[in-house]
C-alpha cells in the first residue's frame, strides 16, 4: 500500500487559512492527509481588531469559526496549542498529543516585541487576540465608571498607546471616536480625557508618504490625540509610562502596539532565525529543510529594491499561503516549484470613522475614498474565505 503524505499546517491566520483553502482545492482525493492546527476554534481578522478593542464595533465581526470556512472532508482541524516543533523527527508536539508530517507549513503568527523595555510585558495591554481585545474594551469602559466614583484619579481618563505604526494609529483613531460616546454615557467632560500616541521612530506610519503621514496626524490631532514622536518609552509601570525625556505620564491604561517579532517556537526548533523569523528561500522553504515552508509573521523576505525586509503584513501572508500550498502539491507530484514574488496591491490605514489614508500604485488617497477602500479590502477577505454569505454577514458596508 502506497504511503499517503501527511501535510500539517500550524496556525489559522491569514497565511495558514489561505494555505488550507488552496490545498483543499488542488489536492485530489487521497493524494494527501492535511491537518490544520490552531489553538483557537476561530480565525480572527487581525486588521480589524483595533475596532472592537476601542469599542466601535462588535467583537463577533472580528472572527469566524474555522470549521465554517474549510471543507472538513478534506482538511482535518485540530484545536490545540503547539508546544514544540521537531524538524529532525518530522514531528510537532501539541499540548495534548503529537503529529507527524511529511510536509509542514508554519504560520503561527507573531508575538509582541517589547524591545527589552522594563515593565511593558507586565503592565501594558496588547491588541493580539480576541481575548486581549475584549479585555482592553472592558478595561477602558471600566475606567470611566471608576472615575465617577473617584474624580481625583484623572489617570483613569488618560490613555497611552505605544507605537505609531498601523495598529497604533488605527487604534487611536477608533479610541478618539469612542471617547465622546463614553463621556456622554457617564456625564464626563471630554476635555478631561487625554490620548497620547508615543513613537520612538522619527515619524509615524513609517513607509507612508510624508504628506499622507501629516494628513493622518492632523486628522487625529483634531480628534484629540497628542503625539510624541521620536520619543521612546523608557519604562512602563503600574502608574503609567516614563519617557526617555524623563517625562512621566500617569495612566491607568497603556496599550502597546510598538512591535511584533516572530514566534519563539521557531527559534526553539533550531531554525536559523532573526527575532523569531526565518529567512526563507524563493519557494518559501526553511534553509536546509525542503519539506518545511514558513509564512506570515514567521518568515523573513528581503525586498531587493530597497535591501530591507518586507513588513510582515496580512497582505504578505495572504499571498504566501497559496504559494506554499501549491509548492507542497508540486513536491508531492514531483513537479517544479513556484517562485514567490510579492505583489503590493496597495496599503490603507484607517483613522477612525470616515477617515483613512491609502496608496494604490502611484495613487494616494485620503479621507472618505481611502476609508471606503479599507472597507472593500476587508469585505474582499471575507469573500475569499467564506463567500458572499460571510461577506454580507460580517462586512461593513456603511
Amino acid at each position: 500500500m502506497s504511503h499517503i503524505p501527511k501535510v500539517v499546517i500550524l496556525g489559522a491566520g491569514y497565511g495558514g487559512l489561505m494555505a488550507a483553502k488552496r490545498l483543499q482545492k488542488e489536492l485530489n482525493y487521497n493524494e494527501a492527509d492535511v491537518t490544520l492546527v490552531s489553538k483557537h476554534e476561530y480565525h480572527y481578522f487581525t486588521t480589524h481588531l483595533h475596532m472592537p478593542a476601542a469599542g466601535t464595533d462588535k467583537l463577533e465581526n472580528s472572527y469566524v469559526e474555522i470549521t465554517k470556512v474549510i471543507d472538513e472532508f478534506k482538511i482535518d482541524f485540530v484545536k490545540s496549542a503547539v508546544q514544540e516543533i521537531r524538524p529532525e523527527e518530522k514531528k510537532v508536539v501539541l499540548e495534548d498529543g503529537a503529529l507527524s508530517y511529511d510536509y509542514l507549513i508554519i504560520g503561527l503568527g507573531g508575538e509582541p516585541e517589547t524591545f527589552g523595555i522594563p515593565g511593558l510585558a507586565e503592565h501594558a495591554m496588547t491588541i493580539r487576540s480576541i481575548n486581549s481585545v475584549k479585555a482592553i474594551r472592558e478595561h477602558i469602559e471600566e475606567q470611566f465608571k471608576l472615575f465617577k466614583q473617584d474624580q481625583t484619579r484623572v489617570d483613569r481618563l488618560t490613555f497611552v498607546v505605544g507605537g505609531a505604526g498601523f495598529t497604533g494609529i488605527e487604534f487611536v483613531g477608533e479610541l478618539a471616536d469612542r471617547i465622546p460616546e463614553l463621556c456622554r454615557e457617564h456625564n464626563i467632560d471630554r476635555s478631561l480625557v487625554k490620548i497620547y500616541n508615543i513613537e520612538a521612530a522619527p515619524t509615524a506610519l513609517p513607509g507612508f508618504d510624508p504628506k499622507l503621514v501629516d494628513y493622518a496626524m492632523k486628522v487625529l490631532q483634531d480628534k484629540g490625540v497628542t503625539f510624541k514622536i521620536a520619543t521612546a518609552i523608557k519604562e512602563c509601570t503600574p502608574e503609567g509610562v516614563l519617557l526617555a525625556t524623563e517625562e512621566e505620564i500617569k495612566s491607568a491604561t497603556v496599550v502597546w502596539t510598538g512591535g511584533v517579532r516572530g514566534n519563539r517556537l521557531i527559534e526553539q526548533a533550531g531554525f536559523e532565525a532573526m527575532r523569531g523569523r526565518v529567512k526563507v528561500d524563493e519557494h518559501l522553504r526553511a534553509p536546509g529543510h525542503d519539506n518545511v515552508f514558513i509564512i506570515g509573521d514567521n518568515s523573513l523576505m528581503i525586498n531587493t529594491a530597497i535591501d530591507r525586509p518586507y513588513p510582515p503584513t496580512a497582505q504578505m501572508a495572504m499571498q504566501q499561503g497559496p504559494v506554499a500550498a501549491s509548492n507542497i502539491v508540486a513536491s508531492i507530484r514531483k513537479q517544479p516549484l513556484k517562485t514567490f514574488a510579492f505583489q503590493n496591491k496597495g496599503t490603507v490605514a484607517s483613522l477612525g470613522k470616515g477617515q483613512a489614508i491609502g496608496v494604490v500604485g502611484n495613487t494616494k488617497l485620503t479621507g472618505f475614498m481611502a476609508a471606503q477602500l479599507k472597507k472593500v479590502i476587508d469585505i474582499r477577505w471575507l469573500f475569499i474565505i467564506g463567500g458572499i454569505s460571510l461577506a454580507l454577514r460580517k462586512g461593513k458596508f456603511f
